[in-house]
């Protein structure tokens, strides 16, 4: 009889990880064909086969080829790329910061990383004149990552160091004053002003791979950094004192996963502009679907955060032919009724 009640357990904890590896195995493959559908899909619809030449086909072809090369190689590749990349950095920052805080609906803005990269390309655009993505993106990241640290040392400093609920008040007050400063240097200088509404837009669109790979580096050191501080994190969620009693050193797990954020959200807003919400809709999803351990909840949110990413991407190109709309504003038309679900759920619970 005992032998039986002890492998039920086992029998039970196998079943759970299977169907875990089988989430993964599947949001992997919609990602790749999501990642298909955004090589064909555009204004100029491509079939499966004009795509596969398109990816090969060498400078020099006949006139038809080198058109579909271009289209292939030097537009909807880098966007698909960039989607992707930018997909899992949020959907894992996202994950992150709700984790370090223990707030389920705080966001990679809780940090200021979009408001302290928002001043940081208005203000090189006014005292610059930079116009151009690869010029600006490296404000943005360095905007971002100030503004992360700020944020976080802010929240060191006083009677409430280290406490969620003071991060998450100077993320506020820093993300407000950072806010009030854009505005000011948009308003005051015409060229700031186009350069911020273009890379405000939240887009994947329009950039190339001289930006993709170095901002990639940034989002792999982060991911490095986030795979480290997992246990910590399923611990932190226990409460600061249990975790301390665990072994876990809270102010140092804490830095890090707030520096794997920074690094992670700072360099998909410098590269794409922020893309509100989408951090906050996957890591509920995931959580929904792996449970409460960090171990599996981060690598779904990434996949989770690419596939919604790229999709949007793709109807944006669909929905108003032939223009586009940008990706960010379609993940702002699913993120803003999934927030509200999110407060009204919570309050009808607790009523």
């Amino acid at each position: 009889m005992s032998t039986v009640m002890e492998k039920r357990p086992a029998s039970g904890v196998a079943a759970v990880r299977r169907r875990r590896v089988t989430g993964v195995g599947l949001l992997v493959t919609v990602l790749v064909v999501a990642g298909a559908a955004s090589l064909a899909v555009g204004a100029r619809a491509l079939t499966p086969g004009e795509v596969w030449r398109g990816l090969f086909a060498e400078p020099g072809s006949d006139q038809r080829l080198t058109e579909i090369r271009l289209i292939v190689q030097t537009v909807r590749v880098p966007r698909t790329v960039l989607a992707i990349v930018a997909g899992v950095a949020l959907g894992i920052g996202g994950a992150l910061i709700q984790g370090c805080t223990r707030n389920p609906i705080a966001d990679t803005g809780l940090l200021g990383v979009n408001s302290g990269a928002s001043v940081a390309v208005v203000s090189a655009t006014s005292l610059f004149g930079l116009s151009n993505p690869f010029q600006y993106v490296w404000f943005a990241f360095l905007g971002a990552a100030v503004a992360g640290v700020v944020v976080f040392g802010l929240a060191s400093i006083g009677r409430g160091a280290g406490n969620p609920l003071t991060l998450a008040l100077a993320g506020q007050g820093v993300t407000v004053f950072l806010a009030s400063m854009t505005t000011a240097i948009a308003l005051s200088d015409k060229e700031s002003l186009n350069a911020w509404r273009f890379w405000n837009a939240g887009s994947v669109a329009g950039v190339g791979f001289d930006v993709i790979w170095p901002v990639t580096a940034f989002i792999a050191a982060g991911l490095v950094l986030a795979l480290t501080t997992l246990p910590a994190i399923n611990l932190l969620n226990l409460g600061d004192d249990v975790a301390r009693g665990l072994g876990v050193n809270v102010a140092l797990s804490r830095t890090v996963g707030i520096l794997a954020i920074t690094l992670l959200a700072g360099a998909a807003t410098a590269a794409c502009g922020p893309i509100a919400f989408l951090g906050l809709m996957v890591a509920h999803v995931a959580r929904y679907l792996t449970g409460p351990d960090y171990r599996w909840l981060v690598p779904y949110a990434g996949l989770l955060g690419a596939v919604v990413l790229l999709v949007c991407d793709i109807v944006g190109r669909v929905v108003v032919r032939p223009g586009e709309l940008d990706a960010g504003v379609l993940v702002a038309i699913l993120g803003a009724p999934f927030f509200a679900a999110l407060v009204w759920r919570g309050k009808f619970k607790n009523a």
